[in-house]
């Protein structure tokens, strides 16, 4: 008993600091979205967002494109660290300060670059139009690929290092004895070290979709108001027309997305990777 009761005072800090800092906005968010006009219970919120089908829309291009972003950032993620992991410590030194470098940089900042590359007359329309891909000198501004193209610069190295910590750990005598058996350096690679890495993998993927999901300021920059996400629609509904109910109801809609994400993503890790 003596042991609980001091563990309890080691942890009243910052149980209180979770408390105040994330359990009661959540619980006031779900206050509010759950107020009715005349100040009663009301669903109102839910019913307006679920059965209309320009939100419904707004739901699945979120969805759709942070299952992509995380795609490609898993994809690219994981020969990035495993070259990382494999070269010597000074150049992987080096490489870890590059893809750390960028995280040292405001989000808007480099979402204000990627608008001027991706604009008209920037750096990569004009670079496609020179080398014969299009027919004309064009804007990538506010499409899908825009977006999928910043939100990858911005979540990259959250998934890398997340993969690189895996990949780290995996003793190199395995491929080794892969190589031994025949196995070539590709089959090497899909037979020992991408399940051996696959915990690394599930959990950059899973911090890159829950960050994609909920980002505003990359997807609002770089897709306009022609490509909403659900972060813009809570932005909107709150600070233009001032629906703090509506947004709020949105906003969990939101958390629990997220959740029926986490949930199935943490009964699989435990039970295959302890």
């Amino acid at each position: 008993m003596r042991d609980r009761l001091e563990d309890f005072a080691l942890a009243s800090p910052g149980l209180l600091l979770i408390g105040l800092g994330f359990l009661f906005p959540i619980a006031e968010m779900v206050r509010l979205s759950v107020v009715g006009p005349d100040g009663g219970f009301t669903t109102l919120h839910y019913t307006r967002f679920l059965t209309d089908a320009y939100y419904l829309g707004i739901v699945w291009r979120t969805v759709y494109l942070s299952l992509l972003i995380t795609a490609i950032c898993a994809a690219v993620g994981f020969p990035l660290a495993y070259v990382m992991a494999r070269v010597s410590p000074r150049l992987r030194l080096w490489l870890v300060v590059l893809i750390i470098l960028p995280l040292m940089t405001s989000v808007v900042v480099r979402t204000f670059g990627w608008m001027v590359l991706l604009g008209r007359g920037g750096l990569v329309p004009s670079t496609l139009w020179k080398l014969g891909f299009v027919g004309r000198n064009f804007s990538m501004m506010q499409t899908e690929a825009a977006i999928v193209i910043g939100m990858v610069q911005v979540l990259l190295p959250f998934t890398t290092l997340s993969i690189l910590g895996v990949v780290m750990k995996i003793d190199r005598r395995l491929e080794e004895a892969a190589r031994t058996m025949g196995a070539s350096f590709m089959g090497t690679l899909r037979t020992v070290v991408l399940p051996l890495a696959m915990p690394g993998i599930l959990a950059g993927s899973l911090l890159a979709f829950t960050l994609s999901v909920s980002s505003f300021v990359t997807p609002s920059l770089l897709g306009g108001v022609r490509l909403p996400v659900v972060a813009a629609s809570i932005y909107d509904a709150a600070t233009k027309t001032l629906e703090w109910n509506f947004a709020a109801a949105q906003s969990v809609i939101l958390l629990v997305g997220v959740l029926l994400v986490l949930t199935p993503y943490i009964k699989l890790s435990g039970r295959r990777n302890g």
